[in-house]
């Protein structure tokens, strides 16, 4: 994506926490296609490392392999910095059921950390990736910023709970704060691999090796799937807005649609069956719903519309199309 369009000058020295994992690494390739320096802070937990080795002989570049759970490395990562996107967290709902004490070492201590680094350092912003599942049981749809229910997973509180600090830390110590709740973000980057891995490269290895996706429950579950760029878009227009009635607060980073899984499994099948036509014909099959899932979620943005001047660039169909392409150039079988 190239972030001049948006009006973003090559001026800055950036933070990217998380920065070898798949929405840090694209982030990080805006900045320094545009001119930034930036700095990546990832111990690589969950990012990988072929992410970022395009990056690693760049001048405008430096890695520190290390964890936000140590106070002394956030503050090392933090000297300088103009603006801190911090991407860098546990995520997944299955994972944070299965192991909620390191979900919430990472999740809220390592972002409080980052915090005090912020403050201390004395770095202009604070970006940071909030999550849509802050909304919990909430069933108004489209779900609004200020309107939200109760956490159904030990990750959705830690996610909740950030947002807490980031309003605490910029009513008591003057810190800027932006959150970004992000809608089931997809594209090139994304990690098809592992027990819990994202549900579009997961699906697209398995339609692309003749395999059956599984799809849990009846598919008729919806989300709000939004492209990469729409992301990099929120994160570059959070760090350079002058308007002061947009800082401090949360936005929701989505396209505003939702697509319930049946209708995404059909149009991966259309983008990948230009690949390999076998593809139309695999079979679908349905497995038990997951627990802490919720059935539907669609974003308003008009607060980013309005505030940030946010113009997604990419529905759905765009996005998986662009997505599809580099799945299958780089997506191993």
């Amino acid at each position: 994506m190239d972030i001049s369009e948006l009006g973003f000058k090559p001026q800055y020295k950036v933070l990217v926490t998380g920065g070898g994992g798949f929405i840090g690494s694209n982030i990080t390739e805006a900045l320094l296609n545009n001119g930034n320096r930036v700095i990546c802070l990832d111990n690589f937990s969950t990012g990988r490392k072929e992410n970022i080795n395009s990056f690693l002989s760049h001048p405008n570049y430096r890695l520190i392999e290390g964890d936000i759970r140590d106070l002394n490395t956030c503050k090392q990562a933090c000297e300088g910095v103009d603006y801190i996107l911090h991407q860098a967290a546990l995520g997944s709902v299955p994972r944070s059921i299965k192991d909620p004490i390191t979900t919430n070492e990472v999740n809220v201590s390592g972002f409080l950390n980052m915090l005090i680094a912020a403050r201390d350092e004395k770095v202009k912003r604070f970006i940071y990736a909030a999550s849509s599942s802050t909304y919990g049981d909430s069933k108004k749809l489209p779900k609004v910023e200020e309107i939200i229910g109760q956490p159904l997973s030990p990750y959705a509180i830690t996610k909740y709970v950030n947002e807490l600090y980031a309003k605490i830390f910029s009513t008591t110590y003057g810190l800027e704060t932006i959150g970004l709740r992000y809608f089931n973000v997809f594209g090139r980057k994304q990690d098809p691999n592992g027990a819990y891995a994202a549900v579009i490269p997961k699906f697209v290895m398995q339609l692309k090796n003749l395999e059956s996706p599984v799809i849990n429950g009846d598919g008729t579950f919806s989300r709000d799937f939004t492209y990469i760029d729409n992301v990099i878009q929120m994160n570059v227009r959070s760090m350079t807005t002058d308007n002061s009635n947009a800082i401090n607060t949360v936005y929701n980073v989505a396209y505003g649609e939702r697509t319930d899984l049946n209708t995404l499994v059909s149009l991966l099948k259309e983008q990948l069956s230009k690949f390999d036509p076998k593809i139309k014909n695999v079979k679908i099959s349905y497995g038990e719903q997951r627990q802490g899932d919720i059935p539907h979620s669609l974003a308003s943005i008009i607060k980013a519309k309005n505030l940030l001047k946010y113009n997604p660039s990419h529905s759905i169909e765009e996005g998986l199309e662009e997505a599809v392409n580099w799945y299958w150039e780089n997506l191993k079988n």
